[in-house]
């Protein structure tokens, strides 16, 4: 036992050191590629490079970021968690009904943050006690919280007035709105988690190899549980985050298009499907990629439809070319 505990902690060091170089390749692949996109863009748009614009895309793309930084952790392990925009539409419904029904706006926002640490620490029992696939689990979670989403808010909108105003549409220095600079600290937080801490390179590897993770002692259930518990609290957040700039919790707020392009940006960003390799950097890039491609087609008055269809293919070759870049490592 102990000469297989050896091998195992051998096995995870050259796993995890090999991802380094790896990553950071990626990274300049995906900075010539936003910088391509933004130079098209500005050729064909003087509006693009105007700081309103740009202010505009970071806005947008704060709350994908706080979820796909909660993503990259739980895929990095090898898992997935399709429920992420459901637990934003569910926390946003909950953070609405309690301002609405006199709660004070940050009692209200703690609360939801409770909510989303509570969904996902029941996702990560669903996966680690239960042993049902991640995909499934979530899954299924992502529909029953969709259904609860709308039933919080009885199907219709639900205004929170002027509460919360400082996180929806207060700005640090009078420049950086507040969302992004929350969106900002959170994904730096979890970067370091990531690379500094030993529950990061659990995360990377039990991703890298379970069954040698288990070998070398590494508590593979608890480590899982506490991934998705905070996936789910950032899920949280970006719901509190969503309601708070809208003004409102709708039926329109957060759900499937919200899980599906965090999902994309952390694919994009270079996160292993199979888990064992990821970095925020990457995600975060991957996030910006698709805001700037979202607002350059809308820039240049692209049908909305084909909008889908340009991330979806973006998507595509990011997964191609991540499996491939796994077969040849």
């Amino acid at each position: 036992m102990r000469a297989d505990a050896m091998t195992a902690l051998g096995a995870l060091r050259g796993r995890v050191g090999v991802n380094l170089p790896a990553g950071l390749t990626r990274h300049l692949g995906l900075l010539a590629v936003l910088l391509l996109v933004g130079l098209i863009t500005a050729w064909n748009s003087s509006a693009f490079l105007t700081g309103a614009n740009l202010l505009n895309v970071s806005q947008q793309v704060a709350v994908t970021a706080v979820l796909a930084a909660g993503l990259t952790l739980v895929m990095t392990s090898g898992g997935i968690d399709f429920s992420l925009g459901s637990v934003a539409a569910v926390t946003a419904g909950v953070v609405a009904r309690l301002i609405a029904s006199g709660t004070g706006e940050w009692t209200a926002a703690l609360a939801g943050l409770a909510v989303g640490a509570a969904i996902g620490f029941g996702n990560g029992a669903v996966v680690t006690v239960f042993r049902v696939a991640p995909f499934v689990a979530t899954l299924a979670t992502s529909t029953v919280l969709g259904g609860a989403a709308l039933l919080i808010i009885d199907g219709q909108s639900v205004s929170i007035g002027d509460h919360l105003d400082e996180l929806g549409f207060g700005e640090v220095l009078g420049v950086v709105p507040a969302t992004v600079v929350v969106a900002a600290l959170v994904c730096m937080a979890t970067g370091l988690v990531m690379r500094w801490t030993a529950f990061g390179r659990n995360a990377f590897a039990i991703g890298g190899n379970e069954n040698a993770a288990r070998l070398a002692g590494i508590p593979v259930a608890r480590t899982k549980l506490l991934l998705y518990t905070v996936g789910g609290l950032l899920a949280g957040l970006g719901g509190v985050m969503l309601v708070a700039r809208l003004g409102a919790a709708s039926p329109g707020t957060g759900g499937l298009q919200l899980e599906l392009t965090a999902v994309a940006a952390v694919v994009i960003g270079g996160t292993a499907l199979h888990g064992g390799s990821g970095t925020v950097a990457g995600t975060v890039l991957g996030v910006v990629l698709l805001g700037v491609v979202a607002n350059s087609l809308n820039l240049l008055q692209v049908d909305a439809h084909f909008q889908d269809v340009a991330v979806g293919g973006v998507l595509l070759v990011a997964a191609v070319t991540n499996h491939l870049r796994g077969r040849f490592r």
